[in-house]
């Protein structure tokens, strides 16, 4: 994760008795389901944002950074002038996008938490790319109207709605962005949001540029299985208190889609299972381009191909253009 963004996110725990931040956490938890109710958001005021922030903006800023370098890879020559992160809250978003695409651009960043906002405004103080972001409320749904831009981002937004906002939000960014990138939990719920909203963005014209190496149906059998991947996450003391665990660190699942109106050449096939390393061989389940999955066995009389297998990660484009360098 960025230094900064971790450095900032310690800090905000400073002042904060260590049970009141974990008990926040694990309310906040046990709360964030469901359609987000009109009348109040659920992140109330300062202590419940600066909590949840701590705990959830590393696992957010590394599955959303990993979404976009796989589609950074299939649209290699391009840098987005303007980004909208659709209920940004604390713009963990915003982060990813810019260690993915160094330097400043237009950025505006919508939630319906006012205290999210104004923390992630003084979060986004400490990296100068962020420095005239702009943090606006905005309720996300069926009346959200976005400017044009390159890029919408929408990360763990879609559980937090209902079916009609669900759609209307993916029109909206549809109808907005050349580039529409989402981000939601690597459980089935969420595989099942993101095929939803892909099937969508494709019937709006769009090509997926990642995870899929094509923009066909998904080739998974609803029911029997789901897409997903994985961002390792160094946990924090507060992680550390919530979870009950000592590991240094955490795998955030997430599932996506990368969705463009440019030019973009997806990977030939995506891993997408953890490789199975075995004696002289390396197991990987893929997805491929002619809409199918397979597995495939790559030994050690593959050569360059083997070195490359066995340094292949859940997530990667397969085969590596180049085994050999």
């Amino acid at each position: 994760m960025n230094d900064t963004l971790r450095s900032t996110l310690a800090e905000l725990l400073d002042g904060l008795p260590p049970k009141q931040a974990a008990g926040a956490v694990e309310r906040l938890i046990a709360n964030y389901r469901g359609e987000t109710p009109t009348h109040a958001p659920i992140l109330r005021d300062r202590a419940d944002v600066a909590a949840y922030a701590a705990y959830r903006m590393p696992a957010t800023f590394e599955a959303v950074r990993s979404a976009l370098a796989a589609f950074a890879d299939a649209v290699p020559d391009w840098s987005p002038a303007g980004h909208v992160d659709v209920g940004g809250g604390t713009g963990a978003a915003t982060w990813a996008v810019e260690a993915t695409w160094p330097g400043e651009r237009a950025v505006t960043v919508l939630d319906w938490a006012e205290p999210a906002l104004a923390l992630g405004r003084e979060i986004a103080a400490a990296n100068p790319a962020l420095k005239d972001a702009r943090w606006q409320r905005a309720r996300i749904g069926a009346d959200l109207t976005l400017e044009s831009t390159d890029l919408v981002t929408v990360s763990y937004v879609l559980n937090e709605l209902s079916t009609a906002d669900r759609t209307a939000l993916v029109d909206a960014a549809a109808g907005a962005a050349r580039t529409v990138v989402i981000v939601e939990a690597g459980t089935p719920a969420g595989y099942a949001r993101v095929i939803e909203a892909r099937d969508r963005l494709i019937r709006a014209g769009f090509r997926v540029a990642a995870p899929c190496p094509h923009s066909a149906a998904c080739p998974i059998e609803p029911g029997k299985d789901w897409c997903h991947f994985s961002a390792r996450v160094g946990r924090s003391s507060l992680h550390r208190q919530v979870k009950g665990g000592s590991l240094a660190y955490e795998d955030e699942k997430f599932s996506y889609v990368a969705a463009t109106r440019l030019p973009a050449r997806p990977a030939p096939a995506r891993v997408v299972r953890r490789p199975q390393i075995r004696k002289g061989q390396v197991l990987l389940d893929l997805c491929e381009s002619d809409e199918r999955l397979s597995r495939t066995t790559v030994t050690k009389r593959h050569g360059d191909l083997y070195k490359a297998a066995r340094d292949v990660d859940w997530g990667d484009a397969w085969p590596p253009e180049d085994p050999s360098s």
